[in-house]
């Protein structure tokens, strides 16, 4: 049976790296020792303070990093964000990485080239991080967050970090329309790069309208972790008063038969009144009505009035090309727009919100939603 180890816990690093360490031994059942090559993914999403709760905070990163080095592992950190521009050195310094981690011998990395991987899935090939594939060993240090389009991003979301820059938005525009197709791509995703160790970071987690700056940082002291990165999910799922299927990660993960049995070892409490998003739609019906449904009932990504600077960087990451910058203000094409809210993830300026249109409100309250 799948072990979902829990410690309650802090940002004090001597608790910090305790309660790592009490989870590692846990899980490291020989996996890290001398000469191991480890690589660890956490959530950098985008260059934010650790305050904020967009990233996995970075003395979690040390804790875990610092256990590997003590085996005689060589350690590597590597992501790739969600913005079109590479911010990752940004996002060590911001995020208090370079200050976190000073004096470790640690190599930080931008996932930069890709190889295709060959599936069995309906997706048949994919394009993830050459040092993602070639890792010995892959700990997976996800964020605990909300996430506007699919509900929560855990532990087997935090992976689509090794698809490489602007090719996320390529599958957002493949796929990202359908939630049950993209969740099913994630979990795919999870199934090639098995990482052997997850580590979960809801210390400070994130609720309401993640996973970027419209998010709200929420105090839920926890550390989590499992083998098995679709039981840590289900088992946050369970610690957040929610069905576990609910998460579309986790039904893409019981329809490809990968659900184990799990046992809690810790103290879990229940988390109440956790605000998760605004549930926003992504299928329009029959194309005879998308037109109509499009513009008076599908949510929509908006402008802030007054919160816009103008930076382009939505722009530059929607996959369907449907934000244009007038010079004045952003312009958004409904027709094109897939609902992706990569626009929304991706501003850091608390810039972009989704919108209800007043039908789509009436016809939600009709029919109880």
């Amino acid at each position: 049976m799948v072990k979902v180890v829990i410690k309650k816990s802090a940002y004090d690093y001597e608790k910090l790296k305790q309660d790592i360490n009490f989870i590692m031994d846990s899980l490291n059942t020989g996996l890290i020792k001398q000469g191991t090559r480890v690589l660890i993914k956490p959530n950098f999403l985008l260059a934010y303070t650790p305050d904020k709760a967009v990233t996995t905070h970075p003395l979690v990163v040390k804790a875990i990093a610092q256990y590997a080095l003590n085996l005689g592992a060589s350690v590597q950190i590597s992501d790739s964000s969600g913005s079109p521009t590479n911010i990752f050195n940004q996002i060590l310094k911001v995020g208090g990485y370079m200050d976190a981690l000073k004096g470790l011998d640690v190599t930080f990395k931008d996932f930069t080239k890709s190889v295709v991987i060959n599936t069995a899935s309906s997706f048949k090939n994919i394009e993830i991080a050459e040092d993602a594939v070639k890792a010995e060993v892959i700990i997976n240090a996800a964020k605990l967050k909300t996430h506007s389009q699919m509900r929560l991003t855990l532990a087997v979301k935090n992976l689509f970090g090794t698809i490489v820059g602007l090719k996320k938005p390529q599958w957002h525009m493949k796929v990202g329309e359908n939630r049950e197709k993209f969740a099913e791509l994630l979990v795919t995703l999870y199934t090639l790069l098995k990482p052997q160790i997850n580590i979960m970071d809801g210390i400070l987690a994130m609720e309401g309208d993640g996973p970027g700056s419209s998010g709200t940082p929420r105090t839920l002291g926890v550390l989590m972790g499992s083998s098995d990165a679709v039981s840590l999910d289900m088992a946050i799922c369970e610690m957040l008063n929610i069905a576990p299927l609910w998460l579309y990660t986790n039904k893409a993960a019981h329809k490809l038969d990968l659900i184990k049995d799990y046992t809690i070892e810790g103290e879990m409490d229940t988390v109440e009144g956790f605000v998760f998003p605004k549930e926003t739609s992504m299928l329009f019906g029959p194309p005879v009505a998308r037109k109509f449904m499009r513009k008076h009932i599908a949510t929509r990504p908006k402008n802030v009035d007054g919160a816009c600077k103008l930076c382009n960087e939505c722009v530059k990451i929607c996959p369907a090309q449907a934000i244009f910058n007038d010079g004045k203000k952003l312009i958004f094409d409904y027709e094109k727009c897939i609902r992706c809210y990569c626009c929304q993830e991706i501003c850091q300026h608390k810039a972009i919100e989704i919108h209800e249109p007043l039908m789509g409100k009436t016809i939600m309250k009709l029919f109880g939603q």
